[in-house]
């Protein structure tokens, strides 16, 4: 590992004096590109530079524990278990970083929400949850916009779509992608009964051209009307954009706008995020009939999560975790439940990387 550090450190130097040459910083996309990569392994030298330091400190400390003087061997014993823990602190930190990054993490996400089994109570559902990452999302500074909704007239969402940008939005909530349950007792339950129902959350990366190209003969575009809740309608003007594309048979639809044009932008970039998921599910799979075992792939026909009113409680099934926080949770403080998942799965990436 040292060596291969050591040679990350020394491109880490060459790219400053490149990022200091008068040529460069003439050529626009040329020192744009040693940016990043300065800025991709910058964290990863500064932890291997106090790492590289605390491992001299340490062994220079040993050697004080062999000196003749009583009170030096003491300093130095008082020193050594504060050395050892950084030491592998350090080296933890730096296993984490060298774990092959998701290319994905840095993008904006579609976010897609649907009511699944339980009729109105999971489209009021749909609703709860789509609430719950808006506010999460204002919270970590993101722009969210609405790209398409189906609203019944009880409330909520049959379906909504909505583009998160922002810095690292996939990173993050790439972990929520699956089958959310809900029990509770709906408003229109005379008995008090608890009722089951399920939401489905989909978060896809948000794909550029250069990701997916599309071609345009392999694509029926069709207008309609905008609609609002129970079906009237809400534009005069065939502004709606239902794209299909005929290759794969992916739908989808876009309305929020009253241009047509823009409308068929945004449609445009959910079908491209649609395809490049469909793509990286692909290898996904091929990975995963290798190796049988999969890390976060979010897989999404499974039940994930579970979130029970009665007992004011969350739990992610995927780590076995319980938080009696629901209230918080639906507010919009998911970073608990963010946090204890991005762990668990870096445990696995390096239990992974070492076998």
């Amino acid at each position: 590992m040292f060596e291969k550090l050591a040679g990350v450190e020394d491109r880490f130097v060459e790219l400053e004096r490149l990022m200091s040459d008068p040529v460069v910083l003439g050529n626009r996309d040329a020192y744009q590109k040693y940016l990043r990569e300065h800025a991709e392994i910058s964290d990863l030298v500064t932890v291997f530079r106090r790492y590289r330091e605390a491992v001299q400190e340490k062994r220079e400390n040993e050697a004080l524990l062999r000196d003749p003087d009583p009170e030096i061997r003491e300093m130095a014993e008082e020193e050594a278990q504060r050395l050892e823990t950084l030491v592998l602190e350090l080296e933890t930190e730096l296993n984490l970083l060298l774990i092959p990054k998701d290319p994905n993490d840095g993008k904006n996400v579609i976010l897609e929400i649907r009511a699944g089994t339980g009729g109105d109570e999971a489209a009021l559902f749909a609703g709860d949850l789509f609430r719950m990452y808006v506010r999460f999302a204002e919270n970590a500074g993101w722009k969210v916009e609405i790209l398409d909704a189906n609203e019944p007239d009880v409330g909520g969402f049959k379906e909504v779509v909505a583009m998160i940008q922002g810095r690292g939005v996939y990173s993050i909530m790439k972990y929520e992608s699956g089958t959310h349950r809900v029990q509770r007792v709906p408003t229109t339950e005379a008995q008090g009964r608890i009722h089951t129902s399920a939401v489905t959350v989909a978060v896809l990366p948000e794909a550029e051209e250069v990701d997916v190209h599309v071609d345009e003969k392999d694509l029926r575009v069709d207008t309609y009307r905008s609609q609002g809740a129970g079906g009237q309608h809400v534009n005069t003007t065939d502004s709606a954009v239902r794209i299909t594309h005929l290759p794969t048979g992916i739908v989808v639809q876009c309305q929020d706008e009253k241009s047509q044009h823009k409308n068929k932008a945004k449609a445009m970039q959910v079908l491209r995020a649609k395809i490049y998921d469909a793509m990286e599910q692909e290898q996904t799979a091929k990975r995963s009939a290798e190796r049988k075992e999969q890390v976060g792939t979010g897989d999404r026909s499974g039940r994930i999560r579970t979130y029970n009113f009665p007992q004011g409680r969350v739990t992610d099934h995927r780590i076995g975790l319980t938080l009696y926080r629901l209230d918080a949770i639906l507010a919009g403080d998911i970073q608990p439940l963010v946090d204890a998942l991005r762990t668990h799965y870096q445990a696995e990436a390096l239990q992974h990387g070492r076998r």
